[in-house]
């Protein structure tokens, strides 16, 4: 089974932090949501508070990781840009060639950690200021480069979270799941 974790900072935007959870998980992947605050609980961009499964501190060194993830939303971005084991973190899963996925503003932290140079990508429009000239900004909803998936922001949310699912559960099995949450029918109109 793939190993997804998602690091949680007070002031995440929750679509982006939860539904990447939610769609993984009903597709059989094992994500779990590591709060970086110290303690279990992470409070989100809009005052909603959230238990995390683990906290950073004892989750181990995160070899074990398939994917990392980083949801957006302010200031959450701007405390997991300021976190350096999450920054250690990141770096060390971009070494091994493995995926990484961010969205909203959070792809600032990957720009910062250099895991964005040479690549495309896309992020809340604004925060591509923080990518260095080598960074090519396309606007798209969701944006693969080799190794890493960046999305735009909350509405982005879905397709970027389903697009990750099918790295582990295969396209047929991903059509599936859009049919039965009505992903499909949403898309169809």
């Amino acid at each position: 089974m793939a190993k997804v974790y998602e690091f949680l900072a007070n002031g995440f935007e929750e679509i982006e932090g939860l539904a990447p959870v939610d769609i993984l998980r009903r597709g059989g992947v094992d994500i779990k949501m590591v709060s970086i605050t110290g303690n279990a609980f992470v409070e989100t961009s809009h005052g909603v508070t959230v238990k995390a499964d683990l906290q950073f501190e004892e989750a181990g060194d995160f070899s074990d990781a398939d994917m990392l993830l980083l949801p957006g939303g302010m200031p959450g971005s701007t405390n997991l840009k300021a976190h350096e084991g999450v920054k250690a973190v990141l770096k060390q899963q971009h070494r091994a060639g493995k995926r990484i996925g961010a969205i909203c503003a959070a792809p600032m932290v990957l720009a910062e950690c250099g895991i964005l140079d040479g690549k495309k990508a896309t992020c809340s429009p604004g925060f591509e200021q923080y990518f260095n000239a080598s960074t090519t900004y396309t606007g798209a909803l969701y944006q693969e480069d080799m190794n890493v998936i960046t999305g735009e922001g909350p509405a982005a949310t879905l397709p970027y979270a389903y697009r990750i699912l099918s790295y582990f559960i295969g396209e047929a099995a991903v059509k599936e799941l859009e049919t039965k949450m009505q992903f499909a029918h949403l898309m169809a109109r």
